[in-house]
């Protein structure tokens, strides 16, 4: 289950899903990065002694372009121009060229794995890749199975006969890890965050919010929703009429769905994403649903109860169950089945899929590579075992030690932040020191890797090998229910090209494939290394004192510890951040697409203070270093660089179906936006690059914002 309030810094990371049964989208930017020399973290002096030549190709800078006047142009409008977006991609970045390479790297790994995997060590990790790989490889297997795979589900579905036949085919259904309407899985408790309960979500949506099922401008897009349906059901041989009728059922009933479901921007109050009950409680709330045997069924034990997350939207649900024909009922649950399980199915299942998600949604106008797709079902799949062969193979213990002291650095100038606001009162000072003390920095990869013993994977059965996955890691996360929370345990892959904080673990984590360029380099200058990675190191923590994660406490409780009067100040200042990104309409020639400052508020939140902690963290680096501090480097000084490579992080373009999607459903700003929207309310940015007031790169007044 997708942790809802777990932050990643990435790009469009709400529209990295995978490619697997269980995916919405045909973009999986999941896919991780891959670096052939180890990566290491700056240690000021040293780094720079290191440094025989520049790692910032100043030929990129546009000097057509005022870096006051548009500074994401100037650093990136080139390399833009240069790096068309490819066919099978809707964006391309630096984000992306690494998940590029590193998509490269792990196709090694995986073709040496199925190639090895008969003579491998029997139920190792290396065989059951192998043998996962090697299935989704097998296109003929897969093109003479068919539909085959799904047929027992879609007998069963067709002999359901009311909406308690329903309600048990759900709970059934789940028991595989195979989820349909609505979400089910561990997570750490809102209120005891020490422990771990069952946490339900809302889901079962074909669309990406709710507003495409209601507003008028969306109607052409549920014009190709309903034909998508018509066609996915056509496929498997309902007749054209049938499935025209079928189609008009499904986009009815997720209609009614889409009503009693929340939107983005509500789904991240910590208040919606959790509702504690007891079962009675909850059987009260859904009558026709019996919690009681769904637990039952999944072999969990509820003791005092579990988060209900959304109420009304499992009034909804279970009005539907008692209301709704049980033929209804079929063609929602039907499509879904057939559509989730595309990916895996035929080549003609999975063109149809890329079709609506990839084309009609986002713009993308080629699919990716058989061997991507069937990588991102492996990262899905076996993710953290993929990692462990990914860590072996480019990431070193001492790679991982030597980024510590970036972390370290970053993580110290935050609390002298904290410490010296003029805004924030002496015992709200003293509880954010507090939380800021029961950080967990966690760095490239696990201390302790998973197990995979009894996931039993065979040759040849692609459709089979990834629903045997998805049950085992299903029990695998409702095992922690009733169990304490590790805060040692990873919620993404080593090979992941992001970083998160999770407010109610209170970690920050940065996984290997983030520590490299143009994120972090060995022998590059402190000021590359800190507007990169310590950037980054900087966001994620910012994270812990964003709007949300400024509601959780050191232990990760749900729990306020600030004054009203200081409450009252920071939302006064996050209000003007707010407007700061209203007022941006990133498309060409759609001046009315406007971001959404609440929808974006913590991640913009996170670039603001990140950005100044880690530009404080390079000055006290350079106090060390005199001599570097006063050096330029290809005629650029430390902290043009240190904004330069900032910017650089951000480049990239993105297809403007994509681009609309984003505005509607994506936490994070647009990259370009990313690139100058911090750095405008910093002074240190305008006196770096000599900007005067009234330049579109200096905000001041009550339009500058300052938070942390």
């Amino acid at each position: 289950m997708t942790k809802p309030y777990m932050k990643p810094i990435a790009l469009a990371v709400s529209l990295a899903l995978s490619l697997s049964a269980c995916g919405k989208h045909e973009e999986a930017e999941k896919a991780p990065a891959a670096s052939s020399t180890a990566p290491a973290a700056a240690s000021t002096a040293a780094t720079a002694a290191a440094a025989p030549k520049s790692v910032f190709d100043i030929s990129e800078l546009d000097s057509n372009i005022q870096a006051c006047q548009d500074f994401n142009g100037f650093v990136n409008s080139k390399w833009v121009a240069a790096n068309p977006i490819p066919n099978d991609r809707t964006r391309w970045g630096a984000f992306d060229k690494l998940a590029e390479n590193s998509l490269n790297t792990q196709h090694d790994i995986v073709d040496a794995a199925a190639k090895g995997a008969a003579s491998a060590q029997a139920g190792s990790i290396e065989q059951k890749i192998g043998y996962l790989y090697a299935s989704g490889m097998d296109e003929a297997a897969i093109e003479k199975a068919g539909f085959d795979p799904i047929k027992p589900k879609l007998d069963a579905i067709a002999a359901l006969k009311s909406g308690k036949d329903v309600a048990g085919y759900l709970t059934q259904n789940f028991t595989t890890g195979d989820m349909q309407v609505f979400q089910f899985g561990s997570g750490a408790d809102f209120k005891d965050a020490k422990m771990q309960i069952g946490f339900t979500q809302q889901a079962g949506l074909g669309l990406p919010t709710k507003d495409y099922y209601s507003d008028a401008k969306y109607k052409d897009i549920r014009d190709a929703y309903v034909a998508h349906i018509a066609k996915t059901l056509e496929l498997t041989g309902v007749s054209e009429a049938d499935a025209k009728k079928q189609a008009d059922q499904v986009l009815a009933f997720e209609t009614e769905l889409a009503k009693a479901s929340l939107a983005p921007v509500e789904l991240r109050a910590p208040e919606n994403q959790y509702h504690f009950v007891t079962l009675k409680e909850a059987d009260k709330i859904t009558p026709h649903f019996s919690w009681e045997d769904f637990f039952k069924a999944q072999g969990v034990t509820v003791d005092k109860g579990f988060s209900l997350s959304q109420p009304k939207f499992f009034a909804e649900f279970d009005k539907l169950l008692a209301s709704a024909p049980v033929d209804q009922w079929q063609a929602y649950l039907r499509f879904h089945t057939i559509d989730d399980a595309s990916p895996l199915l035929s080549k003609a299942f999975q063109d149809n899929r890329f079709d609506f998600y990839g084309k009609t949604l986002s713009g993308q106008p080629e699919q990716k590579p058989r061997w991507k797709r069937v990588l991102g079902g492996v990262n899905e799949s076996m993710g953290e075992a993929l990692g462990q062969l990914y860590v072996a193979k480019v990431f070193t213990p001492e790679a991982k030690e030597r980024a510590q002291v970036l972390v370290d650095n970053v993580r110290n100038a935050l609390k002298v932040r904290i410490q010296n606001l003029d805004w924030m009162s002496d015992a709200t000072k003293e509880k954010a020191i507090a939380k800021w003390n029961t950080f967990l920095p966690k760095i490239g990869y696990p201390d302790k890797w998973r197990s995979w013993d009894g996931l039993d994977i065979k040759q040849g059965d692609y459709y089979g090998d990834v629903m045997a996955a998805a049950k085992f890691n299903y029990q695998y996360d409702l095992n922690k229910i009733g169990k304490p929370t590790d805060r040692k345990e990873w919620g993404m892959t080593p090979q992941t090209v992001n970083a998160y904080y999770n407010p109610t673990d209170n970690t920050i984590n940065f996984p290997a494939a983030i520590l490299q360029p143009p994120f972090f380099y060995a022998n590059g200058d402190d000021a590359i290394n800190y507007g990169g990675i310590g950037a980054v190191i900087g966001h994620e923590a910012s994270h812990g004192f964003d709007d949300e994660g400024s509601q959780f406490d050191g232990e990760g409780n749900n729990a306020n510890w600030w004054t009203k009067e200081d409450r009252e100040k920071f939302d006064q200042r996050t209000d003007r951040l707010v407007a700061q990104f209203n007022d941006y309409a990133p498309i060409k020639d759609k001046p009315d697409a406007h971001v959404n400052g609440k929808l974006t508020l913590g991640e913009n939140i996170a670039d603001l203070g990140g950005l100044n902690v880690a530009y404080d963290a390079l000055q006290e680096a350079l106090k060390k270093n005199p001599q570097e501090a006063g050096e330029k480097i290809d005629g650029y000084t430390e902290d043009q660089r240190f904004f330069m490579n900032w910017a650089r992080v951000w480049r990239g373009s993105v297809r403007e179906k994509q681009a609309l999607l984003s505005l509607n459903t994506d936490p994070h700003a647009p990259a370009s936006l990313r690139a100058v929207g911090a750095p405008s309310n910093m002074e240190s940015f305008a006196t770096a690059f000599q900007c005067k007031p009234g330049d579109t790169m200096v905000r001041s007044g009550d339009k500058q914002v300052k938070i942390w």
